[in-house]
């Protein structure tokens, strides 16, 4: 019997290298599209007539994938977890502040059971949440290899029908998938910063945040909505920070508008 043959595959889980896949992807596409200081690049699904379709239900915020650093003099991002933690409490609250001023119906926010393994059917979709992310920053905005021929230049992906699974466990119509990096400038980096425009004239570059979100049509896997955010001076360890980046990283989700009274 022939031996299989062993192919090197990088360090680390599964999941932890669709993370830096797309941590990767997204600060490709951040260094890409940046033109200033902040920008967001907002798709959405169509109706017939052409027209953004309107939320028609709840939204639940599914767990936010959020990771806070600190850029040392180097270059080199060290995690930071206080901020982090900060984040994680900030983050969904100002979303849920903004999608509420939009007059959409708030479910309660879903965690993944913390004994959620591999096999585990709602942690499989959030991970599937980020692969079809993924392939819409690759595929779907005109930054990667080409857009893919068979979407006849539709903002069409989906989870699958299997998204309905996430439904049964949130009551949620809709659920809101969102990924956050951010940076910020240590004070040896400012320093180095301020040398590099004094001596050489040009921006060794400081703190970024790049965020991507997706919301999903929990009753049929179809992404009505996405969003990628690029900003040099967003802050997510205060509240007035993270209303800020919910504003931009939410842009342009609406509610359904109200009718008429008879």
């Amino acid at each position: 019997m022939l031996a299989q043959p062993h192919h090197p595959t990088a360090p680390g889980t599964a999941p932890q290298r669709l993370r830096r896949r797309l941590c990767a992807l997204s600060l490709l596409a951040a260094f890409a599209l940046l033109s200033g200081c902040s920008s967001t690049q907002v798709r959405s699904a169509t109706d017939t007539a052409g027209k953004p379709l309107a939320l028609s239900g709840t939204v639940a915020l599914i767990e936010p994938d959020i990771e806070l650093s600190e850029l040392g003099a180097g270059g080199m991002a060290e995690p930071r977890k206080e901020w982090t933690h900060a984040a994680r409490l900030l983050y969904p609250q100002a979303a849920r502040e903004a999608l509420a001023a939009q007059g959409i119906g708030m479910a309660p926010d879903f965690v993944l059971p913390a004994d959620a393994g591999p096999d585990d059917r709602l942690r499989q979709l959030t991970l599937l949440s980020q692969a079809v992310s993924m392939s819409i920053l690759r595929y779907g905005r005109g930054n990667g290899p080409g857009t893919l021929r068979n979407k006849h230049g539709k903002f069409d992906w989906s989870l699958g029908p299997g998204a309905v699974e996430l439904r049964k466990a949130t009551g949620a119509d809709y659920g809101l998938f969102t990924y956050i990096r951010d940076s910020y400038a240590s004070g040896g980096r400012t320093a180095m910063r301020i040398a590099g425009l004094l001596l050489l004239g040009g921006d060794i570059g400081g703190g970024m945040q790049v965020g991507v979100a997706s919301l999903v049509d929990l009753r049929t896997g179809q992404v009505v909505w996405h969003n990628l955010l690029i900003d040099q001076t967003g802050d997510l360890r205060n509240l007035q920070g993270a209303r800020e980046t919910a504003g931009d990283l939410l842009k342009g989700v609406r509610g359904a508008p109200a009718v008429p009274a008879q």
